[in-house]
């Protein structure tokens, strides 16, 4: 079942959020506790992590979305100043908007809290990470494919009950391999159960990658 929606209400019961701004989004229902959030790279949208989805859990379900921002047309989840370079003051509002977003979802689709994975590719990686350091309580666990430093906190969140796998390109011309060895560090520092794996490509994904984030998923529960 697929539901197309451009914003999700922020009347949430007893739960206390702020407003939440429009999302565009796609939600497709599972038949397990599990739901994916999708997080598309820059240029992607709400279905186009669907796919990569469905292959790492036949059973859970989907919740992608599309970022807001736009850069030459083309979508992100925050702006960057270049290549690399983030725009932090926005990555940061980014990052509450989306963990407010994801809370009101989890109310008005039903979703269990505690079973949300985040399902990052490039910028969407970026983001998800940016919530495990700025809004630890809304993931206990994410896949990051190609993903990078968004940020240093300020403070250091407790992440001891997250789990985090993190997929890098050895040859990736975007991510040096020390950048993503940095946010390792940073993530196990503040508790977290992080597993890495580099592959022999750059920065598009491979087939292993899928492969062996699906095989970790499964041990994820």
């Amino acid at each position: 079942m697929h539901r197309r929606a451009n914003s999700v209400s922020s009347r949430t019961g007893s739960r206390n959020v702020r407003p939440q701004p429009d999302f565009i989004h796609e939600f497709v229902a599972g038949k397990s506790n599990r739901t994916l959030l999708l997080l598309h790279g820059t240029g992607g949208n709400e279905r186009d992590l669907i796919p990569l989805g469905r292959e790492l859990d036949l059973d859970a379900a989907l919740l992608g979305l599309r970022g807001k921002v736009l850069e030459n047309g083309m979508p992100r989840f925050f702006r960057r100043l270049a290549e690399g370079v983030f725009d932090l003051e926005d990555l940061k509002k980014r990052t509450h908007e989306l963990a407010d977003f994801v809370t009101a979802a989890a109310d008005r689709y039903k979703i269990d809290i505690h079973q949300i994975v985040a399902v990052g590719y490039s910028n969407g990686a970026n983001i998800a990470a940016s919530m495990l350091l700025l809004r630890p309580e809304i993931l206990p666990a994410a896949v990051l494919f190609r993903v990078m430093v968004p940020l240093v906190p300020e403070t250091k969140p407790n992440l001891s009950s997250v789990r985090v796998w993190i997929g890098a390109g050895a040859h990736d011309p975007i991510i040096s391999a020390s950048n993503t060895k940095e946010l390792v560090e940073m993530l196990r520092s503040a508790g977290a159960d992080v597993t890495i794996r580099f592959f022999q490509s750059g920065h598009e994904l491979t087939s292993d990658d899928v492969d062996l984030a699906r095989e970790w998923l499964t041990s994820v529960r």
